[in-house]
């Protein structure tokens, strides 16, 4: 934990800088959405941009940077704290639709909203945003763990077991550039200084483009419809407040290192992910649920991502 009261004011003061940065690119989004600059039409094209291109070069960047001084120990800590972290969210996803009574036919969405959390198309530029470049080597590792999830329980789950895990789906270009970077790291690879930078230039307007797609999401949505469900936000208030809440408590009775801590808060902190949305509408399930989880939990996760970040 970070010491002192001074250390602790100026480390929110950092990260509430940054977020206002975040906010103010999803600002500009919604402003595109708008002006229907960002439409049905291009978003497409600039989401598979992002997603295939820019944010798996994102994460090699993460790594070849030079700047990783995590240990092999600390590596595989992070390793066996992503898997306990993701077993606890299958629990929670079965008992957390039964404990806040959750009608029969919608408790599959809110099982796939409390094990999938945007740990990726949000998770990934926010970390980088807001915390040390060691941490974006844990970031990795959740977001290896989620793809190898999703499509293997997620699709299963959502389908009620009519969909069959897709094996070959597991492996998208950010799960195989997740993967490249931990090889990186682990055996300490060299890249030729051509293919570092070029990477880095890719990588670079991930950020931007990552919020300015969610500015448009949220520009497109009916947020003051969604924001009115109640038992919305007695998820939220479990699944997005006390869960990262817990995870800190546990990580520091356990004495994990501070950049782990922050780093797990944070994955536990992020919204609602697309994923099991898009999978929905590929198969014909409905997406209501799943579409105002997810924005009502982005919106609201700029404030609790500011506040959690800022007290740790």
């Amino acid at each position: 934990m970070i010491k002192g009261g001074l250390d602790k004011k100026l480390g929110g003061l950092i990260v509430l800088k940054q977020m206002s940065v975040i906010a103010i690119l999803v600002g500009i989004g919604i402003w595109l959405q708008k002006r229907d600059v960002l439409n049905d039409k291009s978003t497409p094209f600039l989401s598979r941009i992002v997603v295939d291109i820019c944010n798996p070069a994102l994460i090699v960047s993460s790594i070849v940077s030079g700047n990783i001084s995590v240990t092999h120990e600390d590596f595989l800590k992070g390793v066996w704290i992503s898997a306990a972290v993701y077993f606890f969210f299958i629990i929670l996803g079965y008992a957390l639709p039964h404990i806040i009574r959750i009608p029969k036919d919608e408790r599959k969405f809110y099982t796939l909203m409390s094990i999938y959390g945007n740990v990726g198309f949000l998770g990934i530029p926010v970390a980088r945003a807001i915390l040390p470049e060691n941490c974006m080597l844990y970031v990795i590792i959740c977001n290896v763990f989620y793809c190898l999830l999703f499509y293997t329980h997620g699709v299963v789950a959502l389908s009620s077991g009519k969909e069959k895990m897709n094996l070959k789906k597991v492996f998208s270009p950010g799960v195989l550039m997740s993967l490249f970077a931990l090889v990186i790291f682990w055996f300490d690879l060299k890249l030729p200084d051509v293919v570092v930078n070029t990477i880095q230039y890719i990588g670079n307007p991930t950020v931007f483009l990552s919020m300015i797609l969610l500015g448009a999401a949220v520009g497109r949505s009916r947020f003051f419809e969604a924001v009115r469900d109640l038992k919305l936000w007695i998820f939220i208030l479990i699944r997005h407040v006390a869960v990262p809440v817990s995870v800190v408590i546990l990580l520091g009775a356990l004495h994990v290192q501070e950049e782990m801590i922050r780093t797990f808060c944070l994955m536990c902190a992020v919204p609602v992910g697309n994923l099991p949305m898009i999978q929905a509408e590929k198969t014909g399930e409905r997406t209501d649920v799943l579409s105002k989880g997810i924005i009502v939990t982005t919106v609201f996760s700029f404030i609790s991502i500011t506040v959690l970040m800022s007290l740790i």
